[in-house]
């Protein structure tokens, strides 16, 4: 799935990876609705529309649909393929490894003449 492009808009980005996400987690558009607190006859028309791209789920149903999907939030709004599976990735580690993680990325970054903010 490519969505780097820079004209990607935000509605484009969030449907093609709520679709992404829901296929990898091999749930139906009803079922993830409803998981995530959409009442059921409303569900899969609701799930279907943000999917097309038709409309765009506002923060707090984004953060319940990422929940059921077992994603990171985030990765449902990143336009870059790489970073989307670095989300992924990192939302997969315990809060421990995590850590580490973001050490040793500081110091990579360090190594290579790159300010850390």
């Amino acid at each position: 799935m490519r969505l780097g492009a820079k004209g990607a808009r935000v509605h484009t980005v969030v449907a093609a990876r709520l679709r992404q996400a829901r296929v990898r987690a091999k749930i139906s558009q009803k079922t993830l609705g409803i998981r995530a607190g959409i009442d059921e006859f409303s569900a899969s028309p609701r799930i279907n529309q943000y999917e097309r791209g038709v409309h765009v789920p506002n923060f707090q149903i984004a953060e319940r649909l990422a929940k059921v999907l077992g994603i990171p939030t985030p990765f449902l709004y990143t336009r870059d393929d790489g970073l989307a599976e670095l989300i992924l990735l990192i939302g997969a580690l315990n809060d421990r490894d995590r850590i580490a993680l973001k050490a040793d990325l500081r110091r990579t970054v360090r190594s290579r003449g790159h300010s850390v903010h």
